[in-house]
């Protein structure tokens, strides 16, 4: 079977071998597409393999942990007032640490009791798009202890937030 990058090659030669047409690389590309019997260079472009290996190693995303001490005081903030949702629960039996995952808007985080998963004090940076909106709805929730603030930089601007554990949340959004 002919591969995607063979097919480019085609459009190539074609385009040399024919010197006296005025043909561009994209006409070439679509007369290439219509010989190898596909509708167009967008659908053999879909179908054709690629001669390319799959990479050994593929990142999937990041989900940080953060150390919490106090589960009232961990759902009181990143719950109520950041707004996160539940993910999952794990205690390995009752009355053991917690080890929380929550999950905002594609924003995945941990937050572990265990001693030894985290060091408190941590500080993650999130980008992000409406960081005006996110201060308005974090103000809104009057929380007792911070009125976040926007704070313009060479390279954005960014909202940060602490949470009671002395892990620090910066939101930025360019």
């Amino acid at each position: 079977m002919i591969t995607l990058e063979q097919a480019k090659h085609m459009a190539k030669a074609l385009r040399t071998q024919l010197p006296g047409a005025e043909l561009s690389h994209s006409a070439a590309l679509e007369l290439v597409a219509r010989q190898l019997g596909y509708k167009d260079w967008n659908v053999a472009a879909a179908r054709l393999p690629s001669e390319r290996p799959r990479p050994a190693v593929s990142f999937q995303r990041c989900i940080p942990i953060l150390r919490s001490f106090d589960e009232a005081k961990a759902r009181e903030f990143y719950l109520d007032f950041l707004g996160f949702g539940i993910e999952f629960e794990h205690r390995f039996e009752p009355g053991l640490p917690l080890y929380l995952g929550i999950v905002r808007d594609g924003l995945h985080l941990h937050l572990s009791e265990h001693h030894g998963d985290a060091s408190p004090g941590a500080t993650l940076f999130i980008p992000l798009q409406g960081v005006e909106a996110l201060r308005d709805e974090l103000r809104g929730k009057q929380y007792g202890y911070g009125r976040p603030q926007i704070v313009e930089q060479p390279w954005g601007r960014l909202l940060e937030v602490h949470d009671p554990f002395g892990n620090r949340l910066r939101f930025c959004e360019d």
